[in-house]
């Protein structure tokens, strides 16, 4: 267990020992436990965090913008070429988008990244 954690567990302990988490709400209640299960073990706080606070991982957000311009193409006019058009393009960009995210949404495929890491080990190893 890492230090965080122990310190954590120690704190709350002590609270419930002076029994300052009694009597909360909801207390007894089941709890709804978020399946997270395919997110990565070191990524789940932080997903939790954001999601907690609104944000949207890209992936959903994308996938909301492409239900937008679908319901945008079928709210237009048959005979407003140019404004299909543009939406059309739109939808494929974001498709495409969506596509990419999902074929190569490890880290590691950022190839500037990749670089900067390598190089920064380099330097760690001469050192």
């Amino acid at each position: 267990m890492h230090l965080l954690d122990q310190l954590a567990e120690q704190r709350i302990a002590e609270a419930r020992d002076r029994g300052e988490l009694s009597d909360l709400p909801g207390e007894g209640a089941r709890q709804v436990l978020d399946d997270d299960s395919l997110v990565p073990e070191h990524l789940r706080a932080a997903y939790r965090v954001l999601r907690n606070a609104g944000y949207l991982p890209p992936e959903v957000q994308t996938l909301r913008d492409i239900e937008r311009v679908e319901d945008l193409i079928a709210q237009l006019p048959l005979d407003d070429e140019p404004g299909r058009e543009r939406a059309q393009r739109r939808l494929q960009l974001l498709r495409m988008k969506l596509q990419e995210g999902r074929r190569s949404s490890a880290i590691w495929t950022e190839s500037t990244y990749h670089q900067r890491l390598l190089e920064r080990m380099d330097d760690a190893g001469s050192r």
